[in-house]
């Protein structure tokens, strides 16, 4: 891109002298075979720059369509300037019009001309812009927690049903038999509360245990009971032969409350 060297009036400093901001701007008018990378070239400056500039909208030019080479401006220094204040005015860097006006402190003085190089003459817009990326970064975000949500519904929904297969296969491994079942507790009358193989239920009264025929299910086998859960074949009753079980639960109620089912015993191991 073009660069205008800044002109310092020798010596001249004038108090109080009104800032002044000119267009830098060059126009080139198309001709039959002309394309942007040739006027990119021919000015030194980009493709990329002109489009912006020109708000094209693709690289399509057309004969004796008018191309704005630049926006560059030439400002005037007044009392008071700095060349932070003035790349906060144009939404410059102060190391990009030290560079665009070979300048090699930052010390300017009045009624001197710097060019300001791709400085944003529509600053109104600015606002507005950063408005809209923030309602489209908002968007985005939203969008995406709501895009989450079913994905998490669906790995959770994923998650169950795997542990569904999974326990619905661990449930049908081994033998499996319909027993009529009853439950019984340790508080019973006569009860001593410890299992034939030795399980104190007294200080254990959530313990899983039922008991069993040892010919139809083996003492310390580990077995899955429909509507109980997993236990542990730890007892035996005189009243417990064939396919009968009796399940322990914590109280009486509870007893009374499971009667006589009929349900499905899996020996797990």
């Amino acid at each position: 891109m073009k660069k205008l060297v800044a002109a310092v009036s020798a010596g001249i400093i004038i108090a109080g002298t009104a800032a002044t901001s000119v267009a830098a701007e060059e126009d080139h008018e198309v001709k039959q075979g002309d394309n942007l990378w040739d006027i990119a070239d021919q000015y030194q400056t980009t493709v990329d720059d002109l489009i912006d500039i020109n708000e094209l909208k693709s690289t399509v030019i057309h004969p004796k369509q008018t191309i704005s080479i630049n926006n560059d401006e030439t400002y005037i220094v007044k009392e008071g300037d700095t060349l932070i204040s003035i790349s906060n005015e144009f939404d410059v860097t102060v190391e990009d019009l030290k560079e665009s006006n070979d300048l090699t402190s930052d010390i300017i003085s009045i009624a001197q001309e710097l060019t300001i190089e791709g400085a944003n003459v529509e600053q109104d817009d600015v606002p507005e812009a950063t408005t809209s990326n923030e309602t489209t970064n908002e968007r985005s975000q939203s969008d995406s927690e709501q895009s989450s949500e079913p994905e998490t519904q669906d790995t959770a929904a994923e998650s169950e049903s795997t542990q569904e297969v999974n326990h619905t296969a661990q449930e049908t491994e081994g033998k499996t038999l319909s027993v009529s079942a009853t439950a019984y507790t340790a508080g019973c009358e006569g009860c001593s509360g410890v299992t034939s193989t030795g399980i104190d239920l007294n200080e254990n009264p959530n313990e899983k245990v039922i008991a069993v025929d040892p010919n139809v299910i083996p003492l310390g086998s580990e077995v899955y009971v429909e509507g109980y859960g997993y236990a542990v074949a730890g007892d035996v009753g005189s009243a417990i032969n064939g396919n009968k079980i009796d399940v322990h639960v914590p109280s009486k109620d509870e007893a009374y409350d499971w009667g006589v089912q009929t349900v499905d015993v899996t020996i797990v191991e």
